[in-house]
């Protein structure tokens, strides 16, 4: 087998299956590019055992279970840690455009897969929680092996919902999120700046660091339509008809605006922001979390 590239082009990811296995390449070709983690010497306790799966490694088996009750567990260990990590993934209908075979969410679901699985091999705890106008799912923050194949799950399941209303779901969040922690938010933001800024600005107001991953599709920045053509808003189902070539311009200076307001709105409030266009290496990605969590931590 070929040697894999170190950044590995998204639509090439998107050809590996399972999403496990997506999350692992990206990681694992990630971590193997930094020089030492500067992570190390956590202390664990016990979470909770569970069945033996096979593949599963023969040291972690409880001997003394296995002559309790002739079955093999394995222990899990919950990890003592000074973080907790929240990915908030946009499912609302947007997030579903993509061209060249890649949709938003699709980009979005690898990412908050690689982030929990690299978040977890940091022996952080990761949480999951799905949105549009309101929250889809919600899975805690933990650090076992098997919460984070829940998490992957959940993601290889994921489907585009319905319109999207950032500030409920949002102001929900940070409401029900009691222990501080690192908030990292994946969508492509369309919705009113002012309402998005207004529920991250929630979040910083409850302690938490907040990480913004702002996924936009080429298509979306560059407008390269040229024939005549009726669009269809993909969240409210209202239809226009557009001469590409007499609205480029204008559409272009619009989406600046938009991409400027967001990124101007985030450094007011002390929120760390990227964008990422659904053709950009996820673990491009991994760098800029790696690098605002150790400048904090």
């Amino acid at each position: 087998m070929s040697e894999l590239p170190r950044f590995l082009d998204p639509h090439i990811l998107s050809r590996i299956s399972p999403i496990d296995l997506r999350a692992r390449v990206v990681v694992e070709g990630f971590v193997s590019g930094l020089h030492k983690s500067p992570y190390r010497g956590f202390s664990v306790e016990f979470a909770q055992y569970r069945q033996y799966t096979p593949g599963d490694d023969i040291r972690h088996i409880d001997w003394k279970a296995f002559a309790r009750s002739d079955r093999y567990y394995i222990k899990e260990f919950e990890d003592e840690t000074n973080l907790q990590c929240f990915i908030l993934l946009d499912r609302s209908a947007s997030m579903g455009y993509g061209s060249n075979g890649l949709t938003k969410l699709e980009y979005g679901s690898y990412l908050a897969a690689s982030l929990a699985y690299f978040i977890r091999q940091q022996r952080d705890g990761v949480g999951l929680i799905t949105f549009d106008q309101q929250i889809s799912d919600f899975l805690p923050a933990r650090s076992t092996a098997s919460h984070v194949y829940a998490i992957l799950s959940l993601l290889d399941r994921l489907t585009a919902g319905e319109e999207t209303n950032m500030g409920k779901p949002l102001h929900e969040l940070a409401d029900s999120i009691s222990r501080r922690g690192l908030v990292i938010l994946i969508s492509d933001l369309i919705d009113d700046t002012s309402r998005t800024m207004d529920a991250l600005q929630h979040f910083r107001f409850k302690g938490h660091d907040v990480i913004v991953f702002h996924i936009v599709d080429p298509d979306e920045m560059t407008f390269p339509f040229t024939d005549t053509a009726k669009f269809e808003d993909s969240e409210t189902g209202e239809q226009i008809m557009v001469v590409p070539t007499l609205i480029r311009d204008d559409y272009i200076q619009a989406v600046e605006h938009f991409m400027e307001e967001n990124r101007t709105g985030c450094a007011k409030i002390q929120v760390d922001y990227l964008k990422l266009d659904t053709s950009q290496p996820l673990d491009f990605a991994l760098f800029f979390y790696l690098s605002k969590r150790s400048h904090r931590y």
